[in-house]
């Protein structure tokens, strides 16, 4: 059975960090959400996998290649305008023959779920029991069919969510033929899977057991969290005398833990990177290949991306901080209002209580600069020395 896989679009709920990546390559513990699903397709039992690209598609290409990493088999599509999911997996045409799955690239999925869906009969959906059904597309079901599908409403008939994975037959592209244009102008694929609802055969459904899901680039914080609670620790590089490592911590080949660092699991710190001395790393803390962090530096539940450097006297908290970035001396992210309330994002409520920054990437900052909580700074910002940043930030501003 192939996976076919839809990674073409650019998340502009994910802005700043998607300004120069998809979101399907945004990183959860050290890898792109794309990898962390297709690991659990492997687990599952698949090995070949169309990816419909669009948005910087050049990226993921160059990531995943042909697949030979993995033991898997990777072919492309392009979807070259932003037409809707229907449209995307329309594209897969002509390039399955029998049953095969669509899933969401921004999604984690566990293998066993995966497994589950395969077994059922043509087709059929995965649904998820949420908490909070807000934002969502819901499903009302009876019995073992679907009933209806609501995309995003306001007011959620149900907390039965849908999971953005999908078991098809090519009957599904004579549905998506006679799938006129959404409100947003495009071809959804919530609109095919109302007409096969329709069928004389209806649409399933398999409840699934576990499932991660990314809209807002502070829900990388949480799923970050939960991927990492069931990594293992594992230590390739380089620890100096009196540094203590604390519960699970996986540390690369070639980076270098300098003495006095004190480091508290789960974390992962990737290849060729310097820690410390003297810095404090503190729980579900995710440090990309080619970090920096220096003396009197702590982080605390935060995503720093590769080639970033935080040197000298900096706190990060509850924060993602892009590529290539650099903090300079004494620049510190508050993470809790004075008055301790919900922290909201213009008109967005984010749900946390804890939220630093999102920074974009190739940011830059002077000394003592303070951002403040929930600030989102666009990607290659440059911010001078002792500067207050709140708000939303344009990319490539400069603030003095």
């Amino acid at each position: 059975m192939k996976a076919v896989i839809l990674a073409a679009g650019e998340g502009n709920r994910m802005r700043p960090l998607t300004g120069t990546r998809p979101k399907v390559m945004l990183p959860i513990a050290n890898k792109p959400v794309l990898e962390h699903l297709l690991l659990e397709f492997r687990t599952a039992g698949v090995r070949d996998f169309i990816f419909i690209v669009g948005y910087c598609d050049e990226q993921v290409r160059q990531h995943f290649g042909g697949g030979e990493r993995w033991g898997v088999k990777i072919a492309y599509t392009e979807q070259r305008r932003q037409l809707g999911t229907a449209d995307a997996v329309r594209l897969a045409e002509g390039m399955v023959s029998g049953n095969f799955l669509v899933a969401n690239g921004d999604i984690i999925i566990r293998s066993g779920d995966i497994r589950k869906l395969m077994e059922s009969p043509p087709p059929s959906m995965g649904i998820v029991r949420v908490k909070d059904a807000r934002g969502l597309g819901v499903v009302e079901i009876s019995a073992d069919r679907v009933t209806g599908i609501h995309e995003k409403s306001a007011n959620p008939p149900t907390l039965l969510a849908n999971a953005g994975i999908y078991l098809f037959s090519p009957a599904v592209f004579d549905a998506i033929r006679r799938t006129g244009k959404s409100p947003r102008g495009e071809y959804e694929i919530t609109d095919s899977l109302k007409l096969l609802m329709d069928s004389a055969t209806g649409l399933g459904y398999r409840e699934l057991e576990s499932w991660l899901d990314v809209s807002y680039p502070w829900d990388l914080l949480s799923v970050n969290e939960a991927v990492l609670s069931g990594l293992g620790g594992q230590n390739l590089g380089e620890i100096e005398a009196n540094v203590v490592l604390r519960g699970k911590v996986i540390i690369g080949k070639n980076t270098v833990v300098k003495s006095g660092t004190y480091i508290e699991g789960p974390v992962i710190i990737g290849e060729d990177c310097r820690i410390g001395p003297n810095c404090y790393i503190r729980p579900a803390t995710a440090i990309g290949d080619g970090c920096h962090i220096g003396a009197g530096v702590e982080v605390k539940n935060s995503i720093i991306m590769k080639k970033t450097a935080v040197p000298h006297l900096s706190y990060i908290g509850d924060s993602v901080i892009g590529e290539g970035c650099n903090l300079g001396a004494g620049t510190k992210i508050a993470n809790l209002r004075l008055d301790e309330r919900e922290i909201r994002i213009g008109n967005i409520s984010t749900g946390r209580r804890k939220l630093g920054a999102i920074i974009g990437d190739g940011v830059h900052t002077g000394i003592n600069v303070s951002i403040n909580v929930g600030t989102m700074i666009g990607h290659r910002t440059v911010i001078g020395p002792g500067v207050v940043v709140s708000g939303v930030i344009m990319p490539e501003s400069r603030l003095f």
